[in-house]
């Protein structure tokens, strides 16, 4: 597209733009194999393994997970509708409802949490390099941990060899990480039935880990509290992909048609993740029965591999790790960062920013229990990206019927500038959906500071995704009310 003479160079540059017809060559399977190469990833395989150290059953598990994904799946294709039919990014479609500026608050949102991931990740593959070294090496590698960091030199010089060979595609742009994630989804595959053959001839058979009743039941050591643990563990979940959800447009304004991005995101999201649940689980009860205790840890179950098989399972570990890094949590910052300059941040340097972002914040500390790593990681901010999905879901569709006037998008003077660039209905609504989350956010991440939350708050927090999408979604689509149509009308008209 070219520039529209009215358009405001600090809303539009080229990365931002509505795609052109012969950008839009993502099929079905494009979209399958991005979901496939994204479900199947290490954070997804230790959340539904540590649903086994929570006290679930791995029926229970596997139902858990497929119940979350097929719940999450239902935003995502809502929201990129919008991306299909005018071939622009969330950053962009964000200023329907909050503003040409006032979208810069859900796009720094959306790419803070990301660059969480994306150290996460970075972490993970770090740890792969670090333990395959240790395997060729004979023993472990680095010393002593290094003061203020927590972890030695080794693993610091392996998570920057990591962090180094991702910078590749952020340099070769969305083109690469399509093929890369096209390629690697078979490979991912393949390394599943490794762990589950390497379990069977382990355990003999998979009778004994199936059939382990769960923790919940009468007589055991956490009987009755079942749905104390599933609700946030359905929350976490969701949580899980609450990012994608929100900046999937990003993906689907490449896509050929409607039927392409419903189709290979139905297929790519639920089922394969419920196979991978059933993986997970499998293969952590299979470290109950031979180790004695739940490693929830893939690489650290890979690493107990003998002979070629550890290397084989930690160098497609790695390629995994890379994949689902680069589409899940580089994409979407990238353009939500070039969204709040984009006369000075192109989608390259945007990705830049989310690389150096994720380095400082430590992502390791994270990780260091499970207990950060799903009621205060996911779940907190499940609670500000809930808020959201609510407000672009009612603005999108009960507003504006999926009519939207593209070119006004890139104007400070047009339909969606509102206020000076802002809508206070949406600032509102956000605030609404993220209030009654923050208690319980306070006393799961520090407990000491914060203890007198009352009970009410903290079961709320456990519900935070759900909370926080209905109150923003009622709020927004009261304020709103009768307000866009005749907006819709003047759009036509300019």
């Amino acid at each position: 597209m070219s520039m529209d003479p009215a358009a405001n160079k600090e809303l539009w540059n080229e990365d931002l733009a509505p795609t052109s017809a012969a950008q839009r060559s993502w099929r079905w399977y494009h979209f399958a194999a991005l979901w496939v190469g994204m479900v199947i990833s290490i954070p997804a395989y230790m959340l539904a393994s540590s649903l086994i150290e929570s006290g679930m059953s791995a029926w229970q598990a596997v139902v858990t997970v497929f119940l979350a994904n097929v719940i999450v799946l239902l935003p995502m294709l809502l929201i990129g509708h919008a991306g299909t039919k005018y071939g622009i990014p969330y950053a962009v479609l964000a200023r329907t409802s909050f503003g040409t500026r006032g979208a810069r608050l859900p796009a720094l949102m959306r790419a803070i949490v990301a660059c969480g991931w994306y150290g996460i990740q970075t972490w993970f593959g770090g740890s792969m390099i670090y333990t395959l070294l240790g395997v060729l090496m004979g023993g472990p590698i680095g010393g002593d941990p290094l003061p203020g960091l927590g972890i030695n030199g080794g693993q610091l010089a392996c998570f920057l060899a990591f962090w180094a060979i991702q910078f590749y595609f952020i340099v070769h742009g969305m083109e690469a990480i399509r093929k890369l994630e096209t390629y690697t989804a078979p490979l991912k595959i393949a390394i599943c039935f490794l762990l589950l053959w390497w379990v069977y001839g382990k355990v003999g058979g998979f009778g004994p880990l199936l059939d382990q009743p769960s923790q919940f039941v009468p007589g055991g050591p956490k009987a009755g509290l079942f749905w104390s643990v599933f609700w946030p563990s359905l929350t976490a979940m969701i949580g899980y992909w609450a990012t994608l959800a929100l900046n999937i447009p990003d993906f689907t304004r490449f896509a050929k048609s409607q039927r392409d991005q419903v189709i290979g995101q139905s297929l790519g999201l639920p089922l394969p993740m419920a196979l991978l649940a059933a993986l997970a689980v499998t293969v952590t009860s299979a470290t109950i029965v031979l180790y004695g205790k739940a490693l929830w840890d893939p690489v650290d179950v890979a690493s107990r591999m003998t002979g070629v098989a550890v290397l084989v399972a930690l160098l497609i570990l790695l390629i995994d790790t890379a994949s689902v890094n680069l589409a899940a949590n580089l994409v979407g910052p990238a353009y939500d960062f070039s969204a709040l300059s984009p006369g000075r941040i192109s989608y390259r340097v945007g990705g830049y920013i989310t690389a150096g972002i994720a380095l400082a914040m430590m992502p390791w500390k994270i990780l260091e229990k499970t207990e950060n790593y799903i009621f205060i990681w996911l779940t907190g901010y499940s609670a500000l990206l809930g808020p959201i999905a609510g407000i672009l879901i009612i603005d999108y569709y009960f507003i504006r019927k999926t009519e939207l006037a593209v070119d006004q998008l890139y104007r400070d003077d047009g339909i969606y500038s509102y206020r000076n660039g802002w809508n206070m209905a949406a600032i509102v609504a956000f605030a609404a959906g993220v209030l009654p989350n923050i208690p319980g956010f306070l006393n799961a991440a520090f407990p000491d500071a914060f203890p007198n939350v009352g009970d009410a708050f903290k079961t709320l927090y456990t519900y935070a995704w759900f909370v926080g999408i209905a109150i923003a979604a009622v709020v927004y689509g009261l304020m709103m009310k009768g307000r866009a149509v005749p907006a819709m009308t003047a759009a036509r008209e300019t």
